[in-house]
């Protein structure tokens, strides 16, 4: 091998997409696995990455008794990035560190993105693979524009400031070395984390911020289905509408 097909290999990206969660607070059927347009949502957020000329390989964590369906219907969507589905865990966490185990050897930068984020802009995700391969880790944020105070459920207290804080969204990146070092050392300290940028920063990496968008929300809640309904045709039809990166704080 040449130097020039090392560099190749050693550029290659996947993606884990953890999609075991039951997502409670929408009730019904998980939100990964409902119709959003002609697909499950959960398909289309493989199509987005099917469609980045960056991204050779998927790798989709699904509820443990669902593997073999999910692979079934995966396969037949024709996914040529799709890798491997493996069976995930208890938590969000545990199905990344599945997923990380059935990366290809020569992928030397790993996204992770929600299984429920259908709105992601191929320049969101290219920016996200530049500023890996140039720091070694980044994540898609989005400054917080609300008034934040503290509180409790009888009275409101002191207001806090929102400068410095941002939303964290996905996809997140990270060198591979890096990700699998950080899952290796949480399962050590039994660290939990809510996502992978807290348990990269455990390893005094830094993380750089790119600029989100807040049309790139994860479906939570009934509002959040709701939201994702109305705009999917304009998704669908003209996906460069909602490339807005430079308004993430609209």
């Amino acid at each position: 091998m040449d130097d020039a097909d090392a560099r190749a290999r050693s550029d290659e990206v996947a993606v884990l997409i953890p999609a075991a969660g039951r997502g409670r607070r929408l009730g019904g059927r998980p939100k990964q696995f409902r119709a959003l347009g002609e697909h499950p949502v959960l398909v289309q957020v493989l199509l987005s990455f099917e469609r980045h000329p960056a991204v050779g390989h998927a790798v989709v964590a699904a509820p443990e008794s669902r593997v073999t369906d999910v692979t079934d219907r995966l396969q037949a969507e024709g996914l040529s990035v799709l890798t491997a589905v493996v069976g995930g865990g208890a938590d969000r966490q545990s199905s990344v560190q599945h997923a990380l185990r059935a990366v290809p050897d020569p992928v030397n930068t790993v996204l992770v993105h929600d299984a429920a984020r259908p709105f992601v802009a191929a320049t969101q995700v290219q920016a996200v693979v530049q500023a890996v391969r140039t720091g070694g880790a980044a994540s898609l944020v989005v400054p917080v524009a609300d008034t934040l105070r503290r509180g409790d459920a009888d009275r409101l207290g002191e207001t806090v400031s929102r400068d410095g804080l941002y939303r964290m969204q996905t996809p997140q990146g990270f060198r591979r070395e890096w990700l699998e070092h950080a899952h290796r050392r949480a399962s050590a300290e039994d660290l939990a984390a809510t996502d992978d940028v807290a348990l990269v920063q455990h390893l005094d990496h830094d993380v750089v911020p790119v600029p989100g968008s807040r049309r790139n929300f994860k479906i939570t809640t009934p509002d959040d289905w709701a939201l994702a309904q109305a705009l999917w045709p304009t998704w669908r039809d003209a996906p460069e509408r909602f490339d807005l990166s430079s308004s993430a704080s609209s």
